[in-house]
């Protein structure tokens, strides 16, 4: 039997695979000296409070200010959660997150003032000041906040809302560490026999495995962790739930979900139509289930049989550089000018590349409007889905690099309601890309159409169902009906034969699934992973089937930023999101997908 296989430290990552943290501080030294000089300025709030309507001039050079003040404070938190993403044990880091936090809390806390003296104008000042040239680059900004008015209250109740902040975090916070610095699933035995640590970063690449034992093993492992810590993790997501029903109801908020959606400007109606057009079109993801299950040979399918790939023959390794190389062939339909900024940034300090001990689970993409848009990836050479977080955390990195470079700072952040569809355009352009590639070769065609079928099983079938989850345990909140562990996981198991039905045997642990999705911490997020592949897929077919003209409303979508709400700034893209169509031709896609790769042959 060979040496087991460890996670390496993080001072075993080679200085090529981290990212380069230097434009946005050139040490931590910097960092602190910068924190410092920041915190000073605090005291500049009291000038412009009670006075930002003297005049046009004034409220511009009061949010002049405050601008300046968060842009400082996005610096900070930037590089303190990028460093303590890093290395979750590092408790040096953890504390620097900590003060950055804290310093968000007193800032919002200062300047707790501006929304309130701004919504007391009465309709002619708003007039006014709407139609000053001074203030014309805040135009959207004050817009915004005047149509919060109904949701804003005095300064003193703004000022103790704002010093909540940083209990309000307790939840996210004790969960993301508990699930990232102290859980550990144990060593299992893989294929050659070798003693391998299971974590986050490789739990799906055991469930790909061909061999049955050794994804019912890994299954089981990961699961049992949680389970031993259910009590405690549920306890956390019923406070994060009480948090949003909390701030939902003193801001005046018809309910959680009205709250999370208003400051998008979404209506609640596009949420429902996604829910239930989703769940009344379930039919094509049984029959695939049902098809995966005889492509199998199997009497049941259970979750771990999900994702092992239906083509096991293909040999899809490839190193990291190798995915920069498919990456940029992928996205050529975007034009020359994105992808050669974009293969820069990939290979020249934007991403930290690979696992270590420690180091935050997933991917992302994150950064500061003066910093790189930075990618955090946990890449494995042996899984294609490491090829896909690639090129879905590089339509985030793009979006942002456009958006900054096109639009002022009060500007440029977009909603992640808009930050769905860059990221998974570019795996709709991946996937396309692959089929054309391999278009004489069966078995990888048949590989790659099982992966994309898998994928829109995950980001919209599933996430439809995250989604309903939180709109159904922050209901039991609103209504006073307790979040118990027992409670959470019932709730979940009804989804999970709503949604699987009878095409997958339902195993007690995957009720636990509940209690280890991040997103859930940030209430209603998850449901713009389905809408954002709906107007991906619809944005897609008009790039690859138009010209020029719609490549370039879709690079205008991305140039926007945040400067207009996300539905008018998708409409402008061509895709209509408060229909149903795009749902319905997600829906469709996924059936032409399934209806393929069964005639090839492969049942």
């Amino acid at each position: 039997m060979s040496d087991s296989k460890k996670i390496p430290l993080r001072s075993e990552i080679a200085k090529g695979d981290q990212w380069d943290l230097k434009p946005l501080f050139e040490s931590d030294q910097a960092w602190e000296t910068h924190f410092t000089e920041t915190s000073g300025k605090l005291g500049g709030y009291e000038a412009f409070k009670g006075r930002l309507l003297e005049s046009p001039e004034q409220l511009a050079n009061g949010l002049d200010f405050h601008m300046e003040i968060f842009r400082a404070l996005e610096n900070l938190y930037t590089y303190a959660h990028l460093k303590n993403d890093e290395d979750k044990t590092n408790s040096g880091y953890t504390g620097m997150m900590d003060r950055a936090m804290g310093l968000f809390t007193s800032v919002s806390e200062r300047g707790s003032f501006i929304d309130p003296e701004i919504q007391s104008m009465d309709e002619e000042k708003q007039r006014e000041f709407l139609a000053s040239p001074r203030l014309e680059k805040y135009r959207f900004f004050l817009e915004k906040i005047l149509r919060a008015k109904p949701h804003t209250h005095d300064e003193a109740i703004e000022r103790i809302l704002a010093m909540s902040l940083d209990v309000a975090r307790a939840p996210s916070q004790i969960f993301s560490q508990l699930d990232n610095a102290d859980l550990t699933f144990g060593e299992i035995e893989d294929e050659t026999g070798a003693r391998v640590e299971l974590s986050h970063g490789n739990f799906i690449t055991f469930l790909m495995k061909p061999q049955r034992d050794l994804r019912r093993d890994a299954f089981m492992h990961y699961y049992r962790t949680y389970e031993a810590h259910q009590h405690s993790i549920a306890a956390a997501l019923a406070h994060s739930v009480k948090k949003d029903v909390f701030y939902a109801r003193v801001r005046n908020y018809a309910s959680c979900r009205h709250a999370a959606l208003f400051a998008d400007n979404v209506p609640e109606s596009v949420y429902d139509n996604l829910v239930a057009t989703v769940k009344e079109n379930t039919a094509p993801l049984f029959r695939y289930l049902d098809l995966r299950r005889r492509m199998l040979k199997l009497d049941e399918l259970h979750f771990y049989d999900t994702y092992v790939p239906l083509v096991s023959a293909v040999d899809f390794k490839l190193t990291y550089k190798e995915a920069v190389e498919i990456a940029m062939a992928a996205l050529a339909p975007l034009g020359e000018q994105y992808t050669t900024i974009l293969k820069q940034g990939l290979l020249e300090g934007w991403v930290d590349r690979y696992e270590n001990k420690g180091k935050r689970s997933g991917a992302y993409s994150s950064g500061s409007y003066d910093s790189p848009p930075y990618i955090l990836l946990n890449f494995e050479n042996n899984n294609i889905n490491s090829l896909y977080t690639l090129v879905h955390e590089a339509g985030h990195s793009m979006h942002s690099y456009l958006s900054k470079k096109h639009q002022p700072y009060v500007d440029y952040q977009y909603t992640i309601f808009a930050a769905e569809v860059a990221s998974t355009f570019n795996e709709v352009l991946l996937s396309r890309y692959l089929l054309d590639q391999y278009q004489t070769d069966k078995n990888m065609t048949a590989y790659i159409l099982n992966r994309e079928i898998d994928n829109i099983r995950a980001t919209f079938f599933r996430q439809t169902m995250f989604a309903e989850f939180e709109a159904l345990i922050h209901g039991d909140a609103e209504q006073q009906i307790p979040l118990t562990v027992d409670a959470l996981k019932n709730t979940y198991h009804r989804l999970l034969e709503t949604y699987f039905g009878d095409a997958m045997t339902i195993d007690s642990q995957l009720d636990l699934e509940c209690l280890r999705i991040p997103h859930f911490y940030s209430a209603f997020y998850v449901y713009k992973y389905a809408t954002g592949l709906s107007a991906a897929i619809t944005l897609a077919d008009r790039v690859m089937e138009g010209g020029p003209a719609q490549r370039q409303a879709y690079l205008d979508f991305l140039k926007a930023g945040g400067s207009m709400f996300p539905l008018e700034a998708l409409a402008k893209a061509g895709a209509d999101m408060a229909i149903p169509e795009p749902i319905l031709k997600t829906v469709s896609h996924f059936e032409a997908l399934v209806d393929r790769f069964e005639r090839e042959g492969k049942a």
